[in-house]
């Protein structure tokens, strides 16, 4: 299981963004502040995407409200099979359709 820790603030996000802008490598700032490059990368790569600077993936807010589609459609998808058991329950108990028959 991989080893997980909390998320770094968005301060020391932003910082870290700033001083690879001005011209710091990630390599080097992830052997200054003990984290790892790609993750600076990754976090430079973002900040270029909500600030405009590329248009090759998906700004924040628009991640954002993926994440919360993709979690409202999980459980709207639950909610319809629980509902679907719920009236095949129902009918079967007032007769409305035969029970299935068991194979024991």
């Amino acid at each position: 299981m991989p080893r997980t820790r909390p998320a770094y603030p968005p301060e020391f996000r932003h910082q870290m963004v700033e001083l690879v802008r001005s011209g710091r490598s990630a390599t080097e700032l992830a052997r200054d502040f003990e984290c790892c490059a790609e993750t600076i990368r990754k976090w430079v790569r973002q900040a270029d995407l909500d600030e405009g600077r590329r248009d090759d993936g998906l700004m924040s807010d628009d991640r954002d409200e993926l994440r919360r589609l993709r979690r409202e459609n999980r459980q709207l998808r639950l909610e319809r099979e629980i509902l679907a058991k719920a009236t095949a329950w129902f009918a079967r108990e007032t007769g409305s359709v035969p029970a299935k028959p068991s194979s024991s």
